[in-house]
């Protein structure tokens, strides 16, 4: 891998994994362009770099949260920040019981499938246009609403599939405040982040070799300067309602990933 290919594997990372047009997706699509150059063990370090990269991002932008969530959890009464930590736990389940479940199942559709990827594309911008239309209410998660999120997360883990598009789209479909549902957004996918970067590097099958240092650092870098960008962008989007600027977006790359594919 080149340091070239790790720069733009890191801005894509970093963009979108927050802005709502699927990081899983567009990262299948740029390795099928680069002749899937990323392979094997040296493809699993660099998926967990540049994750580790958006989740510091997410860290540092949602750091006064983080840290309330925390103050929840070894509190024994029950105040704000407890329920609030009890509700991100409530929204991981779902994805992690998929995620361990069907960990083969899902690792065979992270193979440089650019239809699935581009009809999955299409799916997203259909959430993001719905959302979009949506009435903006001042209703704060619930328990219940914190489950179907955690649902519609675990959905996401399909490549083209939006995990922030689906997961904010959902809340706002189900009448949460719009700001509320972009933090509640980013929030939850923090413990799930670490968690997968945790499995990887105690499985054993990512390499260990040193050669390509730089390239990852500046990969790294990439992805956690444009995470920040467009983790705070997102906030200001949302609360605007201008999803279907990205649903546009989705639909034009879906259907050129369709083509494309039916073509070769």
């Amino acid at each position: 891998m080149s340091w070239i290919e790790a720069v733009i594997l890191g801005i894509i990372q970093g963009l979108t994994e927050f802005l709502p047009v699927s990081s899983s997706g567009h990262l299948e699509i740029a390795k099928f362009i680069f002749g899937d150059t990323v392979v094997g063990k040296e493809s699993m370090l660099v998926t967990v770099v540049l994750h580790a990269a958006t989740a510091l991002s997410t860290i540092v932008v949602f750091r006064k949260e983080i840290v309330e969530i925390f103050r929840g959890l070894f509190k024994f009464k029950n105040n704000a920040e407890q329920i609030f930590s009890l509700k991100i736990i409530l929204s991981m389940i779902p994805a992690a019981v998929v995620g361990v479940a069907f960990e083969d199942q899902l690792d065979a559709l992270f193979t440089g499938n650019i239809l699935f990827v581009g009809m999955m594309l299409i799916v997203t911008a259909a959430l993001l246009f719905l959302a979009d239309r949506a009435k903006n209410t001042k209703k704060d998660v619930s328990y219940s609403s914190a489950l179907i999120i955690g649902i519609s997360q675990a959905i996401a883990i399909l490549p083209g599939i939006s995990r922030s598009g689906a997961t904010i789209s959902t809340s706002v479909l189900l009448g949460i405040d719009r700001e509320k549902s972009a933090r509640f957004s980013f929030l939850m996918v923090v413990p799930l982040i670490l968690g997968k970067m945790a499995k990887d590097l105690m499985s054993g099958d990512i390499s260990s070799q040193t050669e390509n240092l730089f390239p990852l650092i500046l990969g790294f870098i990439a992805a956690f300067i444009t995470g920040l960008l467009a983790c705070t962008w997102m906030i200001q989007l949302v609360k605007k309602a201008k999803l279907s600027w990205f649903a546009i977006y989705c639909i034009i790359v879906g259907l050129i990933a369709i083509i494309y594919s039916v073509a070769s």
